[in-house]
């Protein structure tokens, strides 16, 4: 029998907010950045951090004892079976599911959260769209106060209001503004240092020294929603952007005599770019060329909005008036895409599933290339322990998968059992 939403939010949160616990998983097929390994095992201690992994049982025993777990305890010991053992799933755009967004406040962000947590995603950056600045300010404000609260939120990205009019998509024009140091200044305040990413036009008249303005402040810029070409793109990328926001959307295409921002991105080794893995934003021809392009560069990141896992119908995004149907989403007023529907755990899926693409190399796009992003693969301050790999040292962000199906079955993050 399916568990209510309201009683899976409810478990979730607790989960999340309580205290982490040991953890110790055998008999799985592991598949990291890495590679893959079979017969193997993870033991993570109290502190929510991976101390030992192998494929020899006795020294699986051994790693139990370690941490205060009986390896006869069956009650406490997970036999994978087989399974897939993978890391937590890490998604850097994402602005909603389950009917709420992260700008909904913090009962929205709890709701939404779990609806992406059970399906694999242990860590998010939350997504905030374009609106008056107050609210955006408020929004981030809200956020700051529960990554104080839980391990699983990562910041905010600020999707706007930086954002060039011909290229903004479902985002609120009258609401965009052109990036002047004074409102950097005070997003930035306001954000009390949990803004991760911001999506910034290069062109826009100070769209170059805001870059450099959110860098300098431990922000990392993206380049995206822009009509900018290669120079101004590259320009972006030299004073600091360290990401390409959904790359081939909201910007201009590839062409062999207007190259545009995408080539530039490419070709600079510093920066992460997001693919939207869905078919629809990106169709499966593009996504296989596009994930090519730039090998443990590319980020399967959702751009989910509220109504992911949820079935067709009316939804918002901000004030905006949304119309979903096949799972797709699209602005009642001129049939702009508003986001997607999409789970990072069904981006994987279909990478490896009905793409073909190789499994290690799928699960990195949405572990450990999003999180290197912001340098969340070695010891920080937002996660402490690292993230995006199964091994010693890392964080006890762990999924158990269906090996036929790619379902996420079992999810911790940060010690803490989601599902």
């Amino acid at each position: 029998m399916t568990e209510p939403r309201e009683q899976t939010v409810a478990r979730v949160t607790a989960a999340l907010t309580g205290e982490p616990t040991p953890v110790a998983i055998h008999r799985a097929r592991k598949i990291d950045a890495r590679g893959v390994q079979d017969h193997f095992w993870v033991v993570a201690d109290a502190r929510s951090v991976i101390v030992a992994t192998g494929t020899d049982e006795e020294a699986f025993e051994s790693a139990c004892r370690s941490v205060g777990i009986d390896p006869a305890d069956e009650t406490v010991i997970i036999d994978a079976d087989g399974r897939l053992l993978t890391p937590g799933y890490v998604d850097i755009h994402a602005h909603g599911a389950w009917e709420h967004s992260f700008d909904d406040g913090a009962d929205g962000i709890d709701v939404a959260r779990a609806g992406h947590a059970v399906h694999g995603t242990t860590r998010q950056v939350l997504s905030l769209i374009t609106n008056p600045v107050d609210v955006i300010e408020h929004n981030v404000r809200t956020v700051r106060a529960k990554m104080d609260e839980r391990p699983d939120i990562l910041g905010a990205h600020l999707e706007g209001p930086f954002l060039a009019l011909a290229r903004k998509g479902a985002h609120d024009p009258e609401c965009l503004k052109d990036p002047v140091p004074e409102l950097v200044d005070e997003l930035l305040d306001a954000a009390d240092g949990c803004i991760r990413q911001i999506t910034i036009a290069p062109e826009l008249p100070h769209g170059i020294s805001a870059i450099r303005q959110f860098a300098a402040a431990g922000v990392v810029p993206a380049v995206g929603h822009c009509d900018a070409d290669y120079e101004t793109a590259k320009r972006g990328f030299d004073a600091g952007a360290g990401i390409m926001t959904h790359m081939f959307n909201a910007m201009n295409g590839l062409h062999h005599r207007e190259p545009g921002p995408i080539p530039a991105a490419v070709e600079d080794p510093r920066v992460t770019i997001e693919l939207i893995n869905d078919g629809f934003h990106v169709q499966n021809p593009m996504v296989r060329l596009g994930f090519g392009f730039a090998p443990h560069r590319i980020a399967f990141v959702t751009d989910a909005m509220a109504a992911t896992d949820c079935p067709d119908g009316a939804y918002k995004l901000g004030a905006l008036d949304v119309n979903v149907v096949d799972g797709h989403a699209r602005l009642v007023s001129n049939g702009a895409i508003a986001g997607s529907t999409l789970l990072l755990e069904v981006a994987v899926r279909r990478a490896v599933l009905e793409l073909g693409f190789d499994a290690p190399a799928a699960v990195e796009a949405a572990t450990l290339t999003p999180a290197r992003a912001f340098g969340f693969d070695k010891p920080n301050p937002v996660t402490g322990a690292p993230i995006g790999l199964v091994a010693p040292g890392f964080a006890a962000d762990l999924l158990l998968t269906d090996p036929a199906t790619w379902t996420v079955g079992d999810v911790w993050c940060a010690g803490r059992k989601l599902k």
